[in-house]
C-alpha cells in the first residue's frame, strides 16, 4: 500500500463543490470514479480544502492510499486520460504514510477576483465577479481587512449549516491589490469557515463602494453581528490557490501560485 499526492486544477463552474454529495456532480466523485476504472475497487480521496459549489481550484492538493502496480509519479498521466477537460492533474508523487493533504497543511490560500471595469469581459466571466457600479477603493478595502489578521472568532463570516465546533481561525495574511481593472483579494489562513471568503469579500466590496465604513465592517465581525452580514460574493470569483506544507511535496511544479493573472486594458 502506498500513499499518492495529487496537484489538481479544476474549473468549478459545473460542479457542486469538491465533496461527494447525493444526487450532485462533484469533483471528488469524478476523481474517485476515474480511480475505480484504474483499480476496479473503491479508492477514497482526501483534499486540502473543501471548495463549495461553483468555486475553482488552481492548486488543490489531494491524496489517496492505493495498492496497485502504477508508480506514484504516473498517476497524473493515467488519470488525465480518464478525467474530463475541466479537471487536470498537474503532478502526482508518492508521499510518506503519515502525510495528509488536509491535516499536514500549515495554511491554505484562496483568491477572489473582482472585475471592476465598466464593461463585462466574456473571457474571464466564469472566474470573476463583475462589480461595475462604482469604482472600488481598494486602499480602503485593504485598510478595513488588516485587523482580521491573526487568530479571531469569525462567527459573523460563517454561513449557516456548518458542522464546525467553533468559528475561531487564524488568518496569516490578507493582500488586496488592483491590477488594471481587476481587484485581487488574497487570503491565507490555517483554516476557512463555510462560506467565509465570499462573505468577507461581500462586505469589503461595500467598504470599497463607501456604503459602509471600515469601522462598521470591523464592528460586524468583532461583535459577531451575523444578521448584518447579508451580502455574499458569488462563487465564480473564488479560487483555491494552494495549500502550503512544511516540506515541499511536488517536484516538477516549482510555482506556488498557478492562477493566471489576467490584464484588462483599455476598458475604463
Amino acid at each position: 500500500m502506498k500513499r499518492v499526492a495529487l496537484l489538481v486544477q479544476y474549473d468549478g463552474s459545473n460542479y457542486s463543490g469538491w465533496q461527494r454529495q447525493n444526487n450532485a456532480n462533484t469533483v471528488q466523485e469524478i476523481l474517485e470514479k476515474a480511480l475505480f476504472k484504474i483499480t476496479n475497487h473503491v479508492v477514497k480521496t482526501f483534499a486540502a480544502g473543501r471548495t463549495d459549489s461553483g468555486v475553482h481550484a488552481s492548486g488543490q492538493v489531494v491524496h489517496f492510499d492505493i495498492d496497485f502496480v502504477i508508480p506514484g509519479n504516473r498517476y497524473s498521466d493515467v488519470l488525465n486520460s480518464l478525467l474530463p477537460s475541466t479537471i487536470r492533474i498537474l503532478e502526482s508523487v508518492e508521499v510518506k504514510d503519515g502525510w495528509h493533504a488536509c491535516y499536514s497543511a500549515m495554511y491554505r490560500h484562496y483568491r477572489y477576483v473582482l472585475n471592476n471595469s465598466k464593461f463585462p469581459n466574456l473571457f474571464i466571466d466564469n472566474w470573476s465577479w463583475h462589480r461595475y457600479q462604482k469604482v472600488l477603493d481598494e486602499g480602503l478595502m485593504s485598510d478595513a481587512s488588516k485587523r482580521m489578521e491573526g487568530e479571531h472568532d469569525f462567527f459573523a463570516f460563517q454561513k449557516s449549516g456548518s458542522n464546525r465546533k467553533n468559528s475561531i481561525t487564524n488568518i496569516k495574511n490578507i493582500d488586496i491589490k488592483r491590477v488594471e481593472d481587476l481587484i485581487l483579494v488574497d487570503i491565507k489562513a490555517t483554516g476557512f469557515l463555510y462560506g467565509m471568503v465570499r462573505l468577507i469579500v461581500g462586505q469589503l466590496v461595500l467598504v470599497g463602494e463607501k456604503k459602509i465604513s471600515p469601522e462598521i465592517f470591523t464592528d460586524r465581525w468583532v461583535n459577531k453581528k451575523k444578521n448584518d452580514v447579508k451580502e455574499s460574493a458569488p462563487a465564480k470569483g473564488l479560487c483555491f490557490i494552494n495549500a502550503v506544507y512544511e516540506e515541499k511535496v511536488f517536484k516538477k511544479t516549482n510555482k506556488k501560485d498557478l492562477f493566471p493573472v489576467f490584464l484588462i486594458r483599455g476598458f475604463s
